[in-house]
């Protein structure tokens, strides 16, 4: 089958379907580069619903990213944002791929056709001069011919005219033997065209069109396959990403198989555990008799062996606190204190936990900005050209006394934190006058506060009541519980990367390098108990030693 032979007479026919070949393929372009715009804007739309629902930083917002749903919700939209990027990639490689290399093979495509018709419309030019050429031999011999015929005749009339003079029979024999042989060269001239034109015919059909007709086929045939390939290609593209969409819907359906309700129920106690114990019943006010009024057993106000008890957990007797409401203007009025001491007792240790971690990373920060100034100071005293060792002392001054400041801070806040953790027993009178929260009141008042003291109904209380439960207990009393405990044993050793001014009581004061004895490991809150010399202990910071335990210690654990 070819175009050649069996269309031989279809040019225009051709050339009108050739057009609409082209007008096909710019008809796919055009609805592949759509598809790319739809792409592209389609994962535009992801990105920024992603990017919506993504939790701001530094707001409370984010901490409620603590929870295992929140964090599924986070893990969705992060693959939302990775299945976005595959759309994305579905959109270049479409342009790449098939818009760009199939806009340039439509441009060679014209140019071709508009060569091959060009021919063709050449070899139609010649044919048809030809064919020209031929009717005016054609009609030139006829002509002749016809002038031969009526100069015989003329001739032969006057011939048998007897009036004629034998001149003008002469005359008219030469004319007639002129026109004959003018008609015999319009013959051979005829002759000779009109075989010349049947070669150039057969060459026209069966050579010359035949070629541009098969370049033409081929043409044709050839946007078809390229059609064809095009789209297998847009599948190819769109199948290429379904693994990695794959697993975008796969890591969506593991973070929704993360999801701990357990977890996140513990998430809420630890968030809004006050420490307080639910109040105690109410006992009946016989008015008959001096009011009484009942306490929990474990409230500040019982005694034991006639001296008042220390609660480590920071637990507070009953108290009719959630059904009365309390006035909060003083905490809206002011700032919120320094030791976090308008906060119950579990809020408040974490807070004070969280600010001495931010120290400590802040001390670190310093130490290394320390260390690079003492090594660029080294490199200038080896290397006077290069700087003048001098000029980074100020700089070196200013760093180390900002070391000195948050440290100092740190053992502010690692004091009250081991006070709530009850690590160490509460500040004695004299600190307490020292710190500007001792007021001189008697312990009278101090019992009369502790049965007056109220919390709101949401498990906070004021910096005054904070002051009040710190005025509650004396330093003694820590005394003569600690003085009926045993020592405990050692269970493994720890060295001193810091130096330590244990200044607070409970601390123990240690020097860089030094090696002591672990008794009580961290439970935590960040402190380690220690002990020198068999008869020297306290606590220190964790963050300050190394320690080394004894996996066969009793209560020691394994790290891994």
């Amino acid at each position: 089958m070819s175009w050649g032979t069996e269309l031989w007479d279809q040019f225009d026919n051709l050339e009108k379907h050739t057009q609409w070949g082209i007008d096909i393929l710019e008809k796919y372009i055009k609805f592949v580069k759509e598809r790319t715009d739809i792409e592209l804007s389609y994962a535009k739309q992801l990105r920024n619903l992603s990017k919506k629902y993504q939790p701001k930083k530094n707001s409370k917002e984010e901490e409620e990213y603590r929870y295992t749903a929140c964090k599924a919700f986070l893990s969705t939209l992060n693959e939302m944002n990775d299945y976005a990027g595959q759309h994305e990639v579905i959109s270049e490689n479409m342009t790449s791929q098939i818009t760009v290399d199939l806009m340039r093979y439509v441009q060679e495509l014209k140019q071709e056709r508009k060569s091959n018709f060009h021919d063709g419309r050449k070899a139609q030019q010649h044919i048809e001069t030809c064919w020209k050429q031929l009717e005016s031999s054609k009609r030139r011999f006829e002509r002749d011919c016809k002038e031969a015929d009526r100069a015989q005749q003329y001739f032969e009339k006057m011939d048998a005219d007897i009036n004629v003079t034998k001149a003008d029979v002469e005359k008219a024999r030469q004319q007639a033997q002129l026109r004959h042989q003018m008609a015999e060269d319009s013959k051979a001239d005829y002759s000779s065209i009109l075989q010349r034109f049947n070669q150039e015919q057969w060459e026209y059909y069966h050579t010359h069109i035949p070629n541009i007709f098969q370049k033409i086929q081929e043409m044709e045939e050839r946007r078809i396959v390229r059609i064809g390939e095009s789209m297998k290609t847009y599948a190819e593209v769109d199948r290429q990403v379904i693994p990695i969409i794959g697993k975008c819907l796969d890591g969506i359906v593991k973070a929704a198989e993360s999801i701990d309700q357990k977890n996140d129920s513990q998430l809420v106690v630890e968030a809004y555990k006050s420490g307080f114990e639910p109040p105690g019943d109410i006992e009946f006010e016989d008015y008959t008799q001096p009011m009484k009024r009942t306490v929990s057993e474990n409230s500040l106000s019982s005694s034991k062996e006639g001296k008042p008890e220390l609660k480590f957990g920071g637990k507070s007797r009953g108290k009719l606190w959630p059904f009365i409401k309390k006035n909060k203007l003083s905490l809206k009025l002011g700032a919120t204190p320094e030791d976090f001491s308008n906060l119950p007792p579990e809020q408040r240790r974490k807070k004070l936990q969280q600010k001495v971690d931010d120290l400590n990373k802040e001390i670190q920060k310093e130490t290394d900005q320390r260390d690079a100034i003492t090594r660029m100071k080294d490199v200038y005293l080896k290397n006077p050209q290069m700087g003048d060792p001098a000029s980074l002392d100020h700089k070196l001054a200013e760093v180390t006394q900002n070391i000195d400041r948050l440290r100092l801070e740190t053992q502010k806040f690692e004091a009250w934190l081991a006070e709530v953790e009850g690590r160490l027993p509460a500040r004695s009178e004299q600190a307490r006058r020292q710190s500007g929260m001792y007021d001189g009141q008697t312990h009278q008042t101090v019992t009369n506060c502790a049965q007056d003291r109220e919390s709101s109904p949401d498990g906070s209380y004021t910096e005054e009541q904070s002051q009040e439960s710190e005025l509650k207990v004396l330093a003694t009393d820590f005394d003569d519980e600690f003085d009926d405990e045993e020592p405990l044993p050692a269970i493994g050793t720890c060295k001193a990367l810091y130096t330590f001014e244990g200044q607070n009581e409970g601390t123990i004061s240690v020097v860089e390098g030094e090696m002591l004895s672990v008794i009580e490991e961290d439970k935590g809150d960040g402190w380690t108990r220690i002990r020198r010399n068999e008869d020297e202990e306290g606590y220190v910071p964790t963050s300050y030693v190394e320690v080394y335990l004894d996996k066969n210690a009793k209560g020691a654990k394994t790290y891994i």
